[in-house]
């Protein structure tokens, strides 16, 4: 059990695991989940944690077949600019390694941002804090788990 399903549990909220054998040579963790777990693309989201120019850190949770417009993420958090976080800060503060960040269940709660393109799914799958580990959810249920807010990014 993760962090992640450890507070899925606690809040009593439907959930679904979803779980494959992750290849170490997966350049995208995103895309192997989908492609071992025959899920359709869209409704597959990465957790990226990035920093603004203050040096604060946030979560975008985007599909994995999109990349992050930095400037529209940027305005919806209110910074200048927004990057990347590094290794480091990203596994200091969630907890979690790379590939494996889920939303869920982090160490330090970070303002998090969820792609609007969520709306439109009962359901999507996000990490559940291990490589070769989903979690399916209602995206209702991860923006309320997280205290986030639906952005366009």
């Amino acid at each position: 059990m993760t962090p992640a399903t450890q507070l899925l549990k606690k809040h009593r909220v439907p959930f679904e695991v979803l779980s494959y054998e992750h290849d170490a040579n997966a350049h995208s963790f995103g895309l192997e989940a989908v492609e071992k777990l025959a899920l359709p693309a869209e409704q597959v989201f990465k957790t990226l944690v990035l920093e603004t120019n203050a040096q604060q850190l946030i979560v975008a949770i985007t599909p994995v077949t999109q990349q992050v417009n930095l400037k529209l993420l940027a305005k919806a958090c209110g910074a200048k600019k927004v990057q990347l976080a590094a290794a480091q800060k990203v596994e200091n503060s969630t907890g979690y390694i790379l590939g494996g960040v889920s939303p869920l269940g982090q160490k330090k709660r970070l303002a998090t941002y969820l792609h609007s393109s969520a709306k439109q799914f009962n359901i999507i799958y996000v990490s559940a804090g291990k490589r070769g580990l989903e979690i399916a959810l209602d995206p209702n249920t991860l923006l309320k788990l997280c205290n986030g807010k639906l952005a366009d990014f």
